[in-house]
């Protein structure tokens, strides 16, 4: 019995989950895999999935795709759109939406694996697939990691992987070199002192302090990144206090910084240090604030010989035109930690799910960023078809082009 591809996207739509608690979505997984009668392991790196196909002699080629959704409340109408809501790290209850197209991976590996274990007769080696959580966290690929996934299972010889992303349907955006960006999440604590709202006076103001640290991170890109250099800094939350007429003790702000390289990184990082902790000394701060990385991602780098290799492969099943150098990303992604740990190189593309119709007009009226959402928007819903199709095919051509020709 072959898998009903749209059925189980629609179910992974319906039922997001937040990082690292992916079990329902790795239930199906395994259900799936079981199915398929292909072997299996699961719990990696808390609810990874990783699944073998042995077939032989041959290379090792690695497939991977990510499972958990995001903190976001869909609203884009579709009769499938998720309800669904979960507990964040922090403890609050928040409406979960699969806003990136994780689940799009997930439907895509899985249709390539059936394909691949229906023609086993046409390639030779070994299969391994990787069901990977808490992509969004920037965490997942090093919990698997940290859990033996390199050495439970055959080591890479290549490691493959694809994003969904708003392309019309159909295409395929791949380059050589830097695919996406750096980059780290920090959390900035700024530290004041509370009291009564009606005696500000007596008072260190944290939400006055965060204000204009927000303010100021501002110039860091804008006013002392040359503008050749690619750099991102935004401040994607604040929390402060819980009345109107309490001034809290402190602010929380989080931070995503994105860079090209190591001595970018440590050039914006300075400055961004810099900044949190000259606003905390100007708003007369008794206590210094706190800045921890609560995650760092390299950049994802396409090995050369291996994209070029690829390239040619999607252009002699699509065509030329299917192809394209979408440039670099700043996005960042955790998929290049099991090329980087593993010792293999890494191509990672990306794979358009927009109406083509919708994207063109959108073109034609340069309404593009307005009218076409993008991943971690409420309205990002790919369409079905050929979205899914494409998506299997991508990963099939990608393995066996790496595979042995039997």
């Amino acid at each position: 019995m072959s898998i009903d591809l749209e059925a189980l996207y629609i179910d992974l739509h319906r039922h997001p989950e937040l990082s690292f608690q992916e079990t329902r979505t790795a239930g199906v997984v395994t259900r799936n895999l079981e199915q398929l009668g292909i072997e299996f392991e699961e719990g990696i790196g808390r609810t990874g999935v990783a699944a073998v196909i042995r077939n032989g002699a041959g290379p090792v080629v690695w497939l991977r795709a990510d499972m958990d959704g995001l903190p976001v409340e869909e609203r884009t109408a579709l009769p499938y759109a998720s309800t669904a809501r979960g507990i964040d790290p922090s403890g609050q209850d928040v409406p979960v939406m699969h806003a990136c197209g994780h689940d799009m991976h997930v439907t895509a590996l899985l249709g390539a694996l059936e394909r691949l274990q229906a023609t086993t007769d046409a390639w030779s080696g070994t299969v391994v697939a990787v069901f990977q959580p808490a992509e969004e966290y920037g965490a997942g690929s090093e919990a698997m990691i940290a859990d033996g996934v390199l050495d439970r299972f055959p080591r890479p010889d290549i490691v493959l992987g694809q994003h969904l992303t708003p392309l019309p349907a159909g295409l395929i955006g791949v380059r050589s070199g830097t695919q996406m960006a750096a980059s780290d999440g920090l959390t900035v604590t700024l530290l004041g002192r509370g009291g009564h709202g009606s005696r500000p006076h007596a008072t260190i103001d944290p939400v006055v302090m965060a204000a204009a640290t927000v303010m100021r991170l501002q110039t860091v890109v804008s006013r002392e990144v040359d503008p050749r250099e690619m750099a991102v800094v935004t401040v994607g939350s604040i929390h402060a206090g819980l009345k109107n007429n309490i001034i809290p003790a402190e602010a929380k702000l989080e931070l995503s910084l994105r860079y090209t390289d190591e001595p970018a990184r440590e050039r914006i990082m300075a400055k961004v240090e810099r900044v949190v902790r000259a606003e905390a000394l100007a708003s007369g701060a008794e206590e210094p604030p706190v800045i921890a990385v609560q995650h760092s991602l390299p950049p994802t780098i396409n090995d050369v010989d291996a994209t070029a290799r690829l390239v040619s492969a999607f252009e002699r099943s699509f065509g030329e035109d299917a192809v394209i150098d979408p440039g670099m990303f700043t996005g960042s992604e955790d998929v290049s930690w099991f090329a980087r740990r593993g010792g293999a190189p890494l191509v990672f593309w990306f794979w358009g799910g927009v109406d083509p119709q919708v994207y063109a007009a959108a073109a034609a009226g340069g309404t593009i960023d307005e009218d076409i959402p993008t991943n971690h928007s409420p309205f990002f819903a790919p369409v079905l078809h050929p979205t899914i199709e494409r998506g299997v095919e991508n990963l099939v051509v990608a393995a066996r082009e790496f595979l042995s020709a039997s």
